[in-house]
């Protein structure tokens, strides 16, 4: 495998069951400009419906403090084990990325749930930073996701 393909991960403990983190995404993912207005300022549907798979999603979010724009198709979704895999199709991360890939999968634990964020990529050259500082906007969403469903 080349250096210029990459993968960072990370794990978030949650108080939110892993079964309502997990719908959320997939099916509600267009409220996240209301709870993480800071982050997210816009998410619609492009093609398909929430919550299935070849669906495709357009993102207009604040990463680093500037605004960028993705465009997202739903690869797989999978209810039973809480699991959704997004492949990045227009945007931003496209400029630095020749793909992008991500994974998010929660899991059970105790009365909450561990979120694995998963980012698989490619870059355009060597020169480009591994994805750290999005994957912290993850983390940073899914503590404002888990807020949101413990209201």
């Amino acid at each position: 495998m080349s250096s210029d393909y990459g993968k960072v991960e990370t794990d978030v403990e949650l108080k939110a069951s892993a079964a309502k983190f997990h719908e959320f995404l997939t099916r509600r993912p267009h409220h996240l400009s209301n709870i993480s207005s800071d982050k997210i300022k816009d998410c619609n549907l492009l093609e398909g419906e929430w919550g299935t798979v070849g669906s495709i999603v357009h993102w207009n979010y604040v990463h680093d403090g500037k605004s960028k724009v993705a465009k997202e198709l739903f690869e797989a979704i999978d209810d039973e084990n809480n699991s959704i895999t997004l492949k990045v199709v227009e945007g931003d991360l496209l400029e630095h990325y020749k793909s992008f890939k991500i994974t998010i999968q929660a899991s059970p634990k105790g009365e909450g749930c561990t979120v694995h964020w998963t980012f698989e990529y490619e870059k355009v050259h060597g020169d480009v930073e591994d994805p750290h500082t999005l994957l912290q906007l993850a983390v940073d969403l899914s503590k404002d996701i888990c807020s949101h469903l413990s209201t």
